[in-house]
Protein backbone atom coordinates (compact mmCIF):
# COMPACT_ATOMS: atom_id res chain seq x y z
CA UNK A 1 0.00 0.00 0.00
CA UNK A 2 1.15 3.52 -0.68
CA UNK A 3 1.89 6.15 1.99
CA UNK A 4 -1.31 7.88 0.90
CA UNK A 5 -3.42 4.85 1.77
CA UNK A 6 -5.62 5.11 4.82
CA UNK A 7 -9.02 4.65 6.44
CA UNK A 8 -10.78 6.74 3.77
CA UNK A 9 -9.41 4.61 0.95
CA UNK A 10 -10.48 1.47 2.83
CA UNK A 11 -14.04 2.75 2.80
CA UNK A 12 -14.54 4.86 5.94
CA UNK A 13 -14.19 8.66 5.73
CA UNK A 14 -13.94 9.94 9.33
CA UNK A 15 -14.30 13.56 8.24
CA UNK A 16 -17.39 12.79 6.15
CA UNK A 17 -18.84 10.80 9.06
CA UNK A 18 -18.39 13.83 11.31
CA UNK A 19 -20.11 16.05 8.74
CA UNK A 20 -22.93 13.53 8.48
CA UNK A 21 -23.41 13.51 12.25
CA UNK A 22 -23.45 17.31 12.32
CA UNK A 23 -26.04 17.32 9.54
CA UNK A 24 -28.24 14.93 11.53
CA UNK A 25 -27.80 16.77 14.85
CA UNK A 26 -28.66 20.10 13.18
CA UNK A 27 -32.19 18.79 12.71
CA UNK A 28 -32.65 17.61 16.31
CA UNK A 29 -34.20 20.76 17.71
CA UNK A 30 -37.21 19.34 19.59
CA UNK A 31 -36.97 19.19 23.38
CA UNK A 32 -39.39 17.34 25.62
CA UNK A 33 -41.87 19.51 27.52
CA UNK A 34 -42.41 18.85 31.22
CA UNK A 35 -40.39 16.74 33.65
CA UNK A 36 -37.17 14.86 32.83
CA UNK A 37 -35.57 17.36 30.42
CA UNK A 38 -32.33 16.76 28.56
CA UNK A 39 -29.14 17.85 30.35
CA UNK A 40 -26.39 19.43 28.26
CA UNK A 41 -26.17 19.04 24.49
CA UNK A 42 -25.90 16.24 21.96
CA UNK A 43 -22.32 15.30 21.10
CA UNK A 44 -20.61 14.08 24.29
CA UNK A 45 -19.94 10.38 24.83
CA UNK A 46 -23.42 9.84 26.29
CA UNK A 47 -26.70 11.78 26.38
CA UNK A 48 -28.03 12.93 29.76
CA UNK A 49 -31.56 13.22 31.15
CA UNK A 50 -32.49 15.02 34.38
CA UNK A 51 -34.23 12.69 36.84
CA UNK A 52 -34.61 14.54 40.13
CA UNK A 53 -31.25 14.58 41.89
CA UNK A 54 -30.00 11.98 39.44
CA UNK A 55 -28.77 12.16 35.89
CA UNK A 56 -29.74 9.26 33.67
CA UNK A 57 -27.67 8.57 30.58
CA UNK A 58 -28.04 6.63 27.36
CA UNK A 59 -25.27 5.34 25.12
CA UNK A 60 -25.53 3.25 21.96
CA UNK A 61 -22.86 1.42 19.96
CA UNK A 62 -22.08 -1.82 18.18
CA UNK A 63 -19.29 -4.22 17.29
CA UNK A 64 -18.93 -3.04 13.69
CA UNK A 65 -16.96 -4.95 11.09
CA UNK A 66 -15.06 -6.81 13.79
CA UNK A 67 -17.98 -9.21 13.36
CA UNK A 68 -16.43 -10.20 10.01
CA UNK A 69 -13.25 -11.31 11.81
CA UNK A 70 -15.40 -13.40 14.16
CA UNK A 71 -17.12 -14.88 11.09
CA UNK A 72 -13.76 -15.74 9.50
CA UNK A 73 -12.52 -17.45 12.68
CA UNK A 74 -15.95 -18.99 13.42
CA UNK A 75 -15.62 -17.66 16.98
CA UNK A 76 -18.33 -15.34 18.29
CA UNK A 77 -17.73 -15.92 22.02
CA UNK A 78 -16.09 -12.53 22.69
CA UNK A 79 -17.94 -10.04 20.44
CA UNK A 80 -20.59 -9.58 23.14
CA UNK A 81 -17.86 -8.21 25.41
CA UNK A 82 -16.97 -5.70 22.68
CA UNK A 83 -20.59 -4.64 22.31
CA UNK A 84 -20.98 -3.95 26.01
CA UNK A 85 -17.52 -2.39 26.35
CA UNK A 86 -18.12 0.12 23.59
CA UNK A 87 -21.24 1.26 25.45
CA UNK A 88 -20.20 1.23 29.10
CA UNK A 89 -16.82 2.85 28.43
CA UNK A 90 -18.74 5.79 26.96
CA UNK A 91 -20.62 6.05 30.26
CA UNK A 92 -17.54 5.76 32.45
CA UNK A 93 -16.01 8.89 30.88
CA UNK A 94 -18.80 10.93 32.50
CA UNK A 95 -18.55 9.00 35.80
CA UNK A 96 -21.82 7.24 35.07
CA UNK A 97 -22.67 3.83 36.52
CA UNK A 98 -24.01 1.41 33.88
CA UNK A 99 -27.11 -0.31 35.21
CA UNK A 100 -29.03 -1.84 32.30
CA UNK A 101 -28.42 -2.94 28.72
CA UNK A 102 -30.49 -4.08 25.76
CA UNK A 103 -28.97 -5.72 22.69
CA UNK A 104 -30.06 -5.56 19.06
CA UNK A 105 -29.20 -8.27 16.55
CA UNK A 106 -29.94 -7.84 12.84
CA UNK A 107 -29.24 -10.93 10.74
CA UNK A 108 -30.00 -12.53 7.41
CA UNK A 109 -30.72 -15.85 9.15
CA UNK A 110 -30.65 -17.39 12.62
CA UNK A 111 -27.80 -19.71 13.63
CA UNK A 112 -28.44 -21.26 17.03
CA UNK A 113 -24.74 -21.82 17.71
CA UNK A 114 -23.83 -18.27 16.75
CA UNK A 115 -26.59 -16.88 19.00
CA UNK A 116 -25.39 -19.06 21.88
CA UNK A 117 -21.79 -17.88 21.46
CA UNK A 118 -22.85 -14.24 21.28
CA UNK A 119 -24.76 -14.76 24.52
CA UNK A 120 -21.57 -16.02 26.21
CA UNK A 121 -19.78 -12.75 25.44
CA UNK A 122 -22.73 -10.55 26.38
CA UNK A 123 -22.98 -12.30 29.74
CA UNK A 124 -19.24 -11.90 30.40
CA UNK A 125 -19.34 -8.23 29.41
CA UNK A 126 -22.26 -7.66 31.76
CA UNK A 127 -20.32 -9.36 34.57
CA UNK A 128 -17.25 -7.19 34.01
CA UNK A 129 -19.38 -4.04 33.90
CA UNK A 130 -21.62 -5.13 36.82
CA UNK A 131 -24.74 -4.47 34.77
CA UNK A 132 -28.08 -6.12 34.03
CA UNK A 133 -29.06 -7.21 30.53
CA UNK A 134 -32.79 -6.56 30.69
CA UNK A 135 -33.88 -7.40 27.16
CA UNK A 136 -33.19 -7.00 23.49
CA UNK A 137 -34.43 -7.47 19.96
CA UNK A 138 -33.52 -9.90 17.19
CA UNK A 139 -34.60 -9.14 13.64
CA UNK A 140 -34.21 -11.40 10.61
CA UNK A 141 -33.74 -8.96 7.74
CA UNK A 142 -32.88 -11.09 4.73
CA UNK A 143 -32.26 -8.86 1.74
CA UNK A 144 -31.43 -5.85 3.91
CA UNK A 145 -28.41 -7.19 5.83
CA UNK A 146 -25.78 -9.79 5.00
CA UNK A 147 -24.43 -11.74 7.95
CA UNK A 148 -25.07 -10.53 11.49
CA UNK A 149 -24.77 -7.10 13.11
CA UNK A 150 -24.63 -6.80 16.90
CA UNK A 151 -25.33 -3.52 18.69
CA UNK A 152 -26.80 -2.37 21.98
CA UNK A 153 -27.99 0.48 24.15
CA UNK A 154 -26.93 1.12 27.73
CA UNK A 155 -28.60 3.01 30.58
CA UNK A 156 -26.41 4.71 33.18
CA UNK A 157 -27.08 6.74 36.31
CA UNK A 158 -25.26 9.12 38.65
CA UNK A 159 -25.88 11.93 41.10
CA UNK A 160 -26.05 15.10 39.01
CA UNK A 161 -23.26 16.80 40.96
CA UNK A 162 -20.89 13.87 40.32
CA UNK A 163 -21.18 13.80 36.52
CA UNK A 164 -17.87 14.60 34.82
CA UNK A 165 -18.29 16.61 31.61
CA UNK A 166 -14.83 18.03 30.90
CA UNK A 167 -15.83 21.56 31.85
CA UNK A 168 -13.18 21.60 34.58
CA UNK A 169 -10.27 20.95 32.19
CA UNK A 170 -7.65 23.72 32.20
CA UNK A 171 -4.26 24.18 30.49
CA UNK A 172 -1.55 22.51 32.55
CA UNK A 173 -3.67 19.49 33.48
CA UNK A 174 -2.03 16.12 33.00
CA UNK A 175 -3.32 13.55 30.51
CA UNK A 176 -3.00 10.07 32.01
CA UNK A 177 -3.48 7.12 29.69
CA UNK A 178 -4.56 3.54 30.38
CA UNK A 179 -3.48 0.70 28.06
CA UNK A 180 -5.81 -0.95 25.58
CA UNK A 181 -5.94 -4.67 24.89
CA UNK A 182 -5.28 -4.10 21.19
CA UNK A 183 -7.43 -2.75 18.38
CA UNK A 184 -10.59 -2.90 20.55
CA UNK A 185 -13.59 -2.49 18.20
CA UNK A 186 -12.74 0.42 15.89
CA UNK A 187 -10.93 0.81 12.58
CA UNK A 188 -11.65 -2.73 11.42
CA UNK A 189 -12.49 -1.76 7.85
CA UNK A 190 -8.87 -0.68 7.50
CA UNK A 191 -7.40 -3.35 9.79
CA UNK A 192 -9.11 -6.17 7.90
CA UNK A 193 -8.03 -4.81 4.52
CA UNK A 194 -4.40 -4.65 5.62
CA UNK A 195 -4.61 -8.16 7.09
CA UNK A 196 -6.25 -9.73 4.04
CA UNK A 197 -3.69 -8.15 1.70
CA UNK A 198 -0.70 -9.22 3.83
CA UNK A 199 -1.05 -12.90 4.68
CA UNK A 200 -4.57 -13.11 6.06
CA UNK A 201 -5.90 -13.85 9.52
CA UNK A 202 -3.84 -17.07 9.86
CA UNK A 203 -0.50 -15.23 9.58
CA UNK A 204 1.54 -15.80 12.75
CA UNK A 205 2.94 -12.71 14.49
CA UNK A 206 6.32 -12.76 16.32
CA UNK A 207 4.47 -13.25 19.62
CA UNK A 208 3.08 -16.56 18.32
CA UNK A 209 -0.50 -15.32 18.03
CA UNK A 210 -2.17 -15.19 14.65
CA UNK A 211 -3.37 -11.90 13.20
CA UNK A 212 -6.94 -13.14 13.54
CA UNK A 213 -6.51 -13.98 17.23
CA UNK A 214 -4.99 -10.57 17.90
CA UNK A 215 -7.78 -8.79 16.03
CA UNK A 216 -10.44 -10.73 17.94
CA UNK A 217 -9.06 -9.80 21.39
CA UNK A 218 -12.01 -8.21 23.23
CA UNK A 219 -12.19 -4.54 24.19
CA UNK A 220 -11.10 -3.71 27.74
CA UNK A 221 -13.89 -2.59 30.07
CA UNK A 222 -12.57 0.31 32.18
CA UNK A 223 -14.80 -0.09 35.21
CA UNK A 224 -11.96 1.06 37.49
CA UNK A 225 -12.63 4.57 36.17
CA UNK A 226 -15.55 4.76 38.63
CA UNK A 227 -13.18 3.98 41.52
CA UNK A 228 -10.79 6.65 40.26
CA UNK A 229 -13.57 9.25 40.10
CA UNK A 230 -14.53 8.40 43.69
CA UNK A 231 -10.94 8.66 44.90
CA UNK A 232 -9.82 11.91 43.28
CA UNK A 233 -10.99 15.01 41.45
CA UNK A 234 -11.01 14.27 37.74
CA UNK A 235 -11.55 17.10 35.27
CA UNK A 236 -12.32 14.90 32.27
CA UNK A 237 -12.08 11.39 30.86
CA UNK A 238 -11.83 10.09 27.32
CA UNK A 239 -12.65 6.77 25.66
CA UNK A 240 -10.30 6.39 22.68
CA UNK A 241 -12.45 4.87 19.94
CA UNK A 242 -12.73 5.47 16.19
CA UNK A 243 -10.99 8.74 15.41
CA UNK A 244 -8.09 7.98 17.75
CA UNK A 245 -6.69 11.04 19.50
CA UNK A 246 -9.37 13.21 17.91
CA UNK A 247 -11.72 11.89 20.60
CA UNK A 248 -10.11 14.33 23.04
CA UNK A 249 -11.66 17.24 21.16
CA UNK A 250 -15.07 16.04 22.41
CA UNK A 251 -14.08 17.02 25.97
CA UNK A 252 -13.29 20.72 25.60
CA UNK A 253 -11.89 23.37 23.26
CA UNK A 254 -8.42 23.16 24.80
CA UNK A 255 -5.44 21.48 23.16
CA UNK A 256 -4.43 17.93 24.10
CA UNK A 257 -0.77 17.11 23.43
CA UNK A 258 0.30 13.46 23.77
CA UNK A 259 4.03 13.86 24.35
CA UNK A 260 4.79 10.36 25.71
CA UNK A 261 2.40 7.88 24.08
CA UNK A 262 1.93 4.44 25.56
CA UNK A 263 3.63 1.44 23.89
CA UNK A 264 1.90 0.39 20.68
CA UNK A 265 0.48 -3.16 20.75
CA UNK A 266 2.05 -5.67 18.36
CA UNK A 267 -1.03 -5.96 16.15
CA UNK A 268 -1.32 -2.18 15.68
CA UNK A 269 2.38 -1.83 14.91
CA UNK A 270 2.00 -4.65 12.36
CA UNK A 271 -1.01 -2.95 10.71
CA UNK A 272 0.89 0.32 10.40
CA UNK A 273 4.01 -1.32 9.02
CA UNK A 274 2.31 -3.68 6.58
CA UNK A 275 -0.13 -1.02 5.45
CA UNK A 276 2.53 1.64 4.97
CA UNK A 277 0.33 3.95 7.02
CA UNK A 278 1.54 7.32 8.27
CA UNK A 279 1.77 8.02 11.99
CA UNK A 280 -0.96 10.65 11.64
CA UNK A 281 -3.27 8.14 9.94
CA UNK A 282 -2.69 5.54 12.64
CA UNK A 283 -3.30 7.96 15.52
CA UNK A 284 -6.48 9.35 13.92
CA UNK A 285 -7.90 5.87 13.25
CA UNK A 286 -6.83 3.56 16.10
CA UNK A 287 -6.32 3.78 19.87
CA UNK A 288 -2.60 2.97 19.39
CA UNK A 289 -2.34 1.33 22.79
CA UNK A 290 -4.28 3.89 24.86
CA UNK A 291 -7.91 2.90 25.22
CA UNK A 292 -8.86 5.34 27.95
CA UNK A 293 -7.50 8.53 29.49
CA UNK A 294 -7.97 10.77 32.51
CA UNK A 295 -7.41 14.54 32.63
CA UNK A 296 -6.60 15.94 36.07
CA UNK A 297 -4.37 18.16 38.16
CA UNK A 298 -0.95 16.75 39.01
CA UNK A 299 -1.81 16.74 42.74
CA UNK A 300 -4.43 14.04 42.07
CA UNK A 301 -2.01 11.68 40.33
CA UNK A 302 -1.07 9.50 43.37
CA UNK A 303 -4.73 8.78 44.15
CA UNK A 304 -5.44 7.97 40.50
CA UNK A 305 -2.54 5.53 40.34
CA UNK A 306 -3.81 3.70 43.40
CA UNK A 307 -7.17 3.22 41.72
CA UNK A 308 -5.75 2.45 38.26
CA UNK A 309 -2.24 0.96 38.73
CA UNK A 310 -1.39 0.71 35.02
CA UNK A 311 -2.20 4.37 34.29
CA UNK A 312 0.72 6.52 33.07
CA UNK A 313 1.19 10.21 32.27
CA UNK A 314 1.17 10.64 28.49
CA UNK A 315 0.80 14.37 27.96
CA UNK A 316 -0.62 17.72 29.00
CA UNK A 317 -3.46 20.08 28.23
CA UNK A 318 -2.33 23.27 26.51
CA UNK A 319 -3.67 26.55 25.21
CA UNK A 320 -5.32 26.45 21.82
CA UNK A 321 -7.47 23.63 20.53
CA UNK A 322 -7.13 20.25 18.86
CA UNK A 323 -5.35 16.95 19.39
CA UNK A 324 -1.57 16.71 19.05
CA UNK A 325 1.09 14.01 19.03
CA UNK A 326 4.48 15.28 20.24
CA UNK A 327 3.45 18.79 19.25
CA UNK A 328 2.21 17.87 15.78
CA UNK A 329 -1.48 18.36 15.10
CA UNK A 330 -3.54 15.24 14.31
CA UNK A 331 -5.58 16.00 11.20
Amino acid sequence: MSEEYGYREAGVDIDLEAEGVRALISQLSYRRQGAFPMLGTVGHFAGLIEFGDMALALAVDGVGTKMLVADALQDWTTVGIDCIAMNVNDLFVMNLEPVAFVDYIATDGISLDKMRQIGIGLNEGARQANMNIVGGETATLKGLVTGLDLAGTCLGAQQKDRVVTGEGIVPGDLIVGVPSTGVHSNGYTLARKVALENGGFDLVLPSGRTVGEALLTPTRIYREALDAAAACEIHGMCHITGGGLLNFTRLSDHGFDITDPLPVPEILAWIGDQGGLSENEMYRTFNMGMGYAFVLNEDELPALRRAVPDAAVVGTVMEGSGAFLRGGRIR
